[in-house]
């Protein structure tokens, strides 16, 4: 799916929501036009997903068809759309520094990060050459311009909120995570030593979930952040997902916490991280 269809998709996704709003309300489009104060083809502007209601344009909707309790989550819904789906052609047509400096904003303002990752360690807990070999990756893989080792830098100082502020991380791995190359054995082993020696931070709660964990009521889903309870994000294989709607904020972050019960911590998480390093010999 390309961007422009995955937008028009979400806004007719959402102009079919506030009719069956308008219609459970028992208002024609003709009498919420007149009553917001619109003109007439304006309703079924906004029903058909030809043009975007504004902020002010939810208000009065959910006033008028008396679904006010409604009205944050439309709101959020709306301003979604445009900024939800991001092809990564587009984020990084310019290189990697570039997508890695837009989450910057987002980062030196969250306090509470939750992720959950299945297949690679988290940018925070990366090491340089782990990194590196990452973004070298996904650079030939995408055919993208070379500044790879700006991109690297930016990561790397994006560090940094693991040691400053009142952020405070709860990562959780599938075991998986600690298995997967990336780069080589001596790579895999200096990153995993530095994942250690993270889990000795106030700030930082660890989780592994092992391989042998019984998968019946939740089996791995896709990576994901989420940031304090205001956004998730998602990475997935042509475009990133950015989710701001509080229920579905709500799914993830009820959907983290039962990974989280399925986890060990302490001892037994630096055990298997441990075995993972001896698996490299």
């Amino acid at each position: 799916m390309t961007a422009s269809s995955s937008v028009l998709k979400a806004r007719e996704a959402l102009g079919k929501r506030l009719r069956e709003i308008r219609k459970d309300s028992g208002l024609t489009a003709r009498e919420l036009a007149a009553r917001a104060g619109w003109h007439e083809s304006k309703c079924s502007r906004i029903e058909n997903g030809r043009t975007g209601p504004s902020d002010e344009d939810l208000r009065a909707w959910t006033l008028h068809c008396a679904a006010e309790g409604q009205t944050a989550d439309l709101i959020a819904a709306a301003r979604n759309i445009d900024g939800a789906y991001i092809e990564w052609r587009r984020m990084e047509r310019s290189g990697l520094r570039r997508a890695q400096e837009s989450v910057l904003p987002l980062w030196e303002r969250t306090l509470h990060f939750r992720a959950y990752s299945s297949w690679i360690i988290p940018g925070p807990l990366q090491t340089r050459d782990y990194t590196e070999w990452l973004l070298r990756s996904i650079r030939d893989r995408r055919e993208l311009p070379d500044d790879l080792e700006a991109a690297v830098q930016v990561r790397v100082d994006k560090q940094n909120v693991l040691h400053k502020g009142r952020h405070r991380f709860a990562i959780l791995l599938e075991e998986s995570a600690l298995r997967y190359r990336v780069g080589g054995a001596e790579t895999m082993a200096g990153q995993l030593g530095h994942l250690l020696s993270v889990t000795a931070l106030p700030n930082v709660s660890l989780g592994v979930i092992p391989l042998t964990a019984d998968r019946t009521a939740l089996w791995p889903v896709e990576d994901f952040w989420i940031f304090d309870d205001a956004q998730v994000n998602v990475e997935l294989v042509s475009a990133f997902l950015t989710i701001t709607q509080p229920h579905e904020i709500g799914m993830y972050a009820r959907t983290f916490a039962d990974l989280a019960e399925m986890a060990v911590y302490g001892a037994s998480a630096r055990a298997l991280i441990t075995a993972a390093i001896d698996s490299f010999g």
